[in-house]
């Protein structure tokens, strides 16, 4: 997502995502997207309970206010949370990271140590385990992609920026590449990726150190319908009865004051189809993921609190 700290300016960007020649997702035949499954029960959400569960202190500390995608693993033991807390819009702020624990994912107990990682700035993050591994892909300064690695869920050593290529192999032209968000099967690490909200990259590695596009055009673009005409970012991806689902924000305001969370649905993680009837929450919640609790999914929208959503009966 574009970062409210440093100003860019898209004119460079979008001259050159223009000459990708963008194809839109598969959203043209109606009665083909209209067969298509979105089960209510990974759709259709509302609160629930006493919200925010999480948000900003409020006062004179490090993460006053929190921002953007943070994160939820249910674990054994129970809820671990990873978020980006900061003290003031600022241009000396260093966005840094935080961690919080819940059994239940309602009561949140910041760690005594936060920040848990404040070398270099860390926004918009998501974590995936893999083996006894913590991989997470965030945004740093200038909304570059890096990825960072634990093995604790707590110290955190910084692994440098992603090196994503064009399909030829050629480095990606210059700007930024964000909201990292990877899926992972078969030992290929899928990583979606937007340009200054302009659209939805895919990008592979199987080895961590090379990303390589799949294709030189989004994967999932803006509109053609206005509640994303003008930016997209994907939050989560999931595999919920043998289909793909992506859960991104997107925006209908050329400034960008409001955001809506909506569905895409693939079989093959590269072709597309937007939920007919996006989308499937407004009110500026964004940044949202699904956690399953055991019994159903949750819906955590993160930005600009966490507030936590059931399945709608």
């Amino acid at each position: 997502m574009k970062n409210d700290f440093t100003s860019y300016t898209l004119i460079f960007t979008m001259v050159v995502l223009a000459g990708c020649n963008p194809k839109p997702a598969e959203h043209g035949n109606s009665e083909f997207v209209d067969s298509l499954p979105f089960p209510a029960e990974i759709r259709n959400f509302t609160p629930k309970g006493e919200n925010p569960v999480f948000k900003g202190t409020g006062e004179a500390t490090w993460d006053k206010l929190i921002r953007e995608r943070g994160y939820i693993l249910k674990e054994d033991d129970g809820y671990h949370m990873w978020y980006t807390g900061f003290d003031g819009y600022d241009e000396k702020t260093i966005l840094k990271l935080g961690y919080a624990f819940s059994e239940d994912g309602f009561q949140w107990k910041r760690h005594e140590n936060n920040p848990v990682f404040g070398e270099s700035w860390v926004e918009d993050m998501m974590v995936w385990k893999q083996g006894d591994t913590y991989y997470m892909f965030a945004e740093g300064r200038g909304d570059i992609a890096k990825m960072l690695t634990s093995n604790d869920k707590i110290h955190w050593d910084n692994q440098g920026d992603l090196d994503i290529r064009q399909a030829d192999g050629s480095p990606l032209s210059e700007g930024p590449y964000g909201t990292p968000t990877v899926w992972v099967e078969d030992g290929t690490w899928y990583l979606f990726y937007e340009r200054n909200d302009q659209g939805i990259w895919l990008a592979t590695s199987r080895d961590l150190k090379v990303w390589t596009n799949v294709t030189d055009d989004p994967v999932i673009t803006m509109g053609p319908e206005k509640y994303d005409q003008y930016g997209v970012a994907v939050n989560q991806i999931i595999k919920y009865k043998d289909h793909y689902y992506a859960y991104y924000h997107g925006t209908s305001l050329e400034d960008w004051s409001d955001w809506t969370m909506n569905m895409a649905i693939s079989s093959d993680l590269v072709h597309w189809s937007k939920y007919p009837e996006n989308p499937i929450m407004g009110d500026n919640k964004s940044s949202g993921i699904t956690v399953h609790d055991g019994e159903r999914f949750r819906f955590y929208t993160m930005h600009p609190e966490v507030v936590v959503h059931f399945p709608a009966k």
